[in-house]
């Protein structure tokens, strides 16, 4: 990382990981039932051997790559959503879905290594109080305090489910501010 000189202040920091926040929304089905599942997790984009990959941190077990990052977004998008699909497959019921699902989720890499390596990219952005670098100068910025990883699972086919337009959420990857909330 190109760290600022003293007295000067940096605009862009030189990152070999680049750490994202990202939101999913999906509605699956399974045996018997219909389930609304809301990801809030983080994700490392890295640019290896030509392409950028996307290394799930929470959920750690996915990676997909693309010529730019918003292929590499996509495919980790769709990669995830096949994931989903063959949970529902392999579940009996909702309980089973939303166990398979939450156990997915808080699944980390054997030596939690892209979970340390987030945090370290976070940190790095933080102490050089950058703006991120091309092709992620154009992403939303967020506070990744305010956007806590985390999973819900719902039924959705219960007899006093009510559903608005507000319930929506668009897909997004975004990229953590370079301060704290």
């Amino acid at each position: 990382m190109d760290m600022p000189q003293p007295g000067n202040v940096a605009t862009t920091v030189n990152l070999t990981e680049h750490p994202l926040l990202i939101t999913l929304r999906d509605v699956i089905s399974g045996d018997g039932f219909l389930a609304g599942i809301t990801l809030s997790g983080r994700a490392l984009m890295r640019h290896e051997d030509g392409a950028w990959w996307m290394y799930g941190v929470r959920p750690a077990p996915i990676a997909e790559s693309g010529e730019t990052i918003d292929e590499a977004f996509a495919r980790f998008r769709n990669r995830y959503k096949e994931v989903l699909f063959d949970l529902a497959q392999e579940s009996r019921d909702f309980e089973q879905f939303k166990a398979s699902v939450e156990h997915f989720f808080y699944e980390s890499d054997e030596d939690s290594e892209d979970e340390r390596s987030w945090e370290e990219a976070l940190k790095a952005i933080r102490a050089a109080k950058c703006t991120p670098p091309e092709p992620f100068a154009k992403l939303p910025r967020e506070a990744a305090e305010s956007k806590p990883s985390q999973i819900t699972v719902e039924l959705l086919n219960r007899a006093d489910a009510r559903f608005r337009p507000s319930d929506n959420i668009t897909d997004t990857y975004s990229v953590p501010m370079a301060h704290a909330a």
